[in-house]
């Protein structure tokens, strides 16, 4: 099977359709240049708090759990709506879609800012996730109805992807620059200026694109995806903060129910919300199941790397922010090569040693100890794990999607924006979650009888909650909390590095037919 994009091009109502064989011109590059900003603006608010987090948490004193559903709500919602609103939008219109929801993230944002406490701005974040559902599959359809020659769709569609991938990498820096001069709620605030040139450039750039063949939109199956998901997710935090609970039993038994009864009612659905037949395809299976991995491990370890750098190192969230800069830097490097690198090697293996790498970078992680700062061990492992974000970004798209029939390939992207976005988030619960648990571990013992409560509470719950009341906590204590944070991002980068090694060998295994880039032999 060749790696190819040849995605379906629906009818376009207001937009001729022009052959396949049509160069893209100036435009269209412009065109894709408007379609990565939003799409910059997604990776940016996934990873911009990771450094906003301990300074919000001196306002607004979240709990560890709720802390957790700020990072969270965001990217969950985004993959709950994902596949909802790529029907919506064949239904509307995708550049109206595009242009509701990035007006609608900016409204969000601005609520957001200026939250005056944790539950607005849980509310705010889960706005903020549904309204980002409605850009990235816009963005991806868009884009296909504006490149018809596939050499030129497959490079625009990479830089499309590597573009999310960017994002995430900048959030650490730019969170850390604003929170130089601002407050944490700038963080947001960033998302208004974007979108007023989006709303401008869009109606000028960007064609409209719709499908009069568009299947009904099923509310059920939405209902039915959103109580897989979050209910699932809720466990895993639950069981991380108590262990075995009958709120964990249950809310993981409602999880399950909703993956079982939203695949019964696709099956049965002239026209479902996600076609379970795609998943016939092994090279698509495969490649989903490597960016959900992938981006999972990457994550996680982001959000317990930019945690270290200010709550163990002592660094501002400027400084620590400027120490991701090296990671990005070889991010867009891999998103650059990698695919120079698969039109002369098989993707497969080319995905492959990326991610050995990555996993070479997680063991560095894993060797950083607490009471002797290892900032470039730090920074060269974390850039190692970024090689492999910027490949599978690059690579991982145009695998899913060039995987897919020409019919299907609109369900195909919705499918891996949706594990992208499911990746990202599980990566900061499951990662954050074992690193928690491992830190409450280690603490729970050693906290004297005597210490104030609220102090107590802080110590036994996690690192920056520690930190909010530092001047009350004794130096040893201090001392050993930062040594159990540590000890728990070891085991955390472990547990990432074992997954995506055999991620490797997945890749090289399960994708090894796939040809490279422009064979079109079978």
């Amino acid at each position: 099977m060749s790696l190819k994009v040849d995605a379906h091009i629906p009818l376009n109502t207001d937009a001729g359709t022009g052959g396949q064989s049509n160069k893209a011109g100036m435009k269209e590059w412009a065109g894709l240049a408007v379609l990565a900003l939003p799409t910059i603006l997604l990776g940016l608010d996934v990873t911009i708090l990771y450094l906003a987090l301990p300074a919000l948490a001196l306002e607004l004193q979240p709990s560890n759990t709720q802390a957790l559903w700020i990072m969270d709500a965001y990217g969950f919602m985004i993959a709950g709506f994902l596949i909802t609103m790529g029907t919506l939008g064949d239904q509307i219109g995708r550049r109206r879609l595009l242009m509701i929801g990035a007006f609608a993230f900016a409204v969000a944002s601005v609520f957001a800012a200026f939250a005056p406490n944790t539950e607005w701005l849980i509310v705010a974040r889960a706005a903020l996730g549904i309204a980002g559902a409605t850009l990235m599959p816009s963005t991806l359809a868009l884009l296909s109805n504006m490149f018809f020659d596939l050499r030129q769709r497959a490079l625009a569609i990479g830089i499309w992807a590597t573009m999310f991938a960017l994002g995430m990498a900048l959030g650490p820096m730019v969170g850390g620059l604003l929170l130089a001069s601002f407050w944490w709620g700038a963080a947001f605030l960033i998302a208004v200026p974007i979108v007023i040139v989006l709303l401008l450039a869009a109606p000028i750039l960007l064609p409209e694109y719709r499908n009069p063949r568009a299947g009904r939109l099923d509310l059920f199956s939405v209902l039915l995806l959103l109580i897989a998901i979050l209910p699932s997710i809720y466990s895993i935090k639950e069981f991380s903060k108590a262990g075995v609970t009958p709120t964990v039993l249950i809310t993981l038994a409602a999880g399950i129910l909703g993956i079982l009864l939203f695949v019964r009612r696709q099956q049965h659905l002239f026209h479902p919300l996600l076609d379970l037949k795609l998943f016939a395809s092994k090279t698509f299976t495969a490649a989903l199941i490597i960016l959900l991995v992938g981006l999972l491990g990457v994550a996680g370890m982001m959000l317990l790397v930019t945690q270290y750098l200010q709550l163990v190192a002592g660094y501002t969230p400027l400084i620590a922010g400027l120490w991701m800069g090296p990671p990005a830097l070889m991010m867009v490097l891999a998103g650059i090569l990698a695919p120079l690198l698969a039109r002369r090697i098989r993707p497969a293996f080319v995905i492959a040693v990326a991610l050995m790498l990555s996993s070479i970078g997680c063991g560095l992680l894993a060797q950083v100890h607490a009471h002797s700062v290892q900032v470039i061990l730090v920074v060269i492992g974390f850039s190692l794990v970024y090689l492999g974000l910027g490949t599978i970004a690059a690579l991982g798209t145009d695998l899913v999607v060039g995987a897919a029939p020409r019919e299907k390939a609109g369900s195909a992207s919705a499918m891996s924006e949706m594990v992208q976005e499911l990746g990202v988030a599980l990566g900061v619960a499951l990662l954050g979650s074992l690193a928690t648990l491992m830190y409450r571990v280690q603490m729970t013992p050693v906290i004297p009888e005597g210490v104030p409560h609220e102090v107590s509470t802080a110590l036994g719950e996690s690192l920056w909650a520690t930190m909010v009341v530092a001047d009350r906590v004794p130096a040893e204590l201090l001392d050993q909390a930062q040594l159990a944070f540590t000890h728990g991002m070891n085991m955390a980068a472990m547990v990432s590095g074992f997954v995506i090694l055999v991620l490797a060998l997945i890749s090289a295994i399960a994708l090894r037919h796939v040809k490279v880039v422009g064979d079109e032999g079978d």
